[in-house]
């Protein structure tokens, strides 16, 4: 038999044995709570936010690897505002801010799960993901500031 992967998202460096890793875990006879440190571990750096995580099982032998995977883009953005809710409305609401170098990091983070190769086209993936999520950049409308990018204002910030 292969190993069996099991995919999940926890809340980094909060999660728990019980569901949805222990159930996951049970038929497998390996210990929730051990798996679940590692995980824990592995993802402190993400506290508090949504991570994805994969647990790769050896049913033979029980051992087990544990993959950890990014928070979504909207979290990252989120925690670098400082605000724990996107908007109540549909409408544009803006509920934080970010700097333009927030939005690189975030970026230079993100591109390698992000269908393109250009730093560019990556960070305004990301003020796409901003302006969805109600976070202005540089307190301005992300739409207007990627004109900006596109136009080359960001490009010292872009490629330090």
């Amino acid at each position: 038999m292969g190993e069996i992967a099991i995919r999940l998202l926890v809340t980094g460096g909060k999660a728990t044995p019980g569901p949805p890793i222990g159930p996951a875990l049970s038929p497998f006879k390996i210990n929730p709570g051990k798996v679940v440190a590692e995980i824990n571990k592995l993802t402190k750096e993400y506290e508090g936010l949504p991570v994805p995580v994969e647990i790769i099982i050896n049913p033979e032998t029980k051992e087990y690897k544990i993959i950890v995977g990014l928070p979504p883009t909207s979290a990252l953005l989120m925690k670098a505002a400082g605000v724990t809710r996107g908007p109540q409305r549909t409408v544009h609401e803006w509920v934080g801010n970010v700097s333009m170098k927030d939005v690189v990091e975030i970026a230079k983070k993100k591109i390698d799960s992000m269908p393109t190769s250009s730093l560019k086209a990556a960070v305004k993936s990301v003020l796409g993901t901003a302006r969805a999520t109600g976070i202005k950049v540089e307190n301005k409308d992300p739409k207007e500031v990627t004109k900006e990018v596109d136009e080359g204002k960001w490009d010292h910030i872009i490629n330090e």
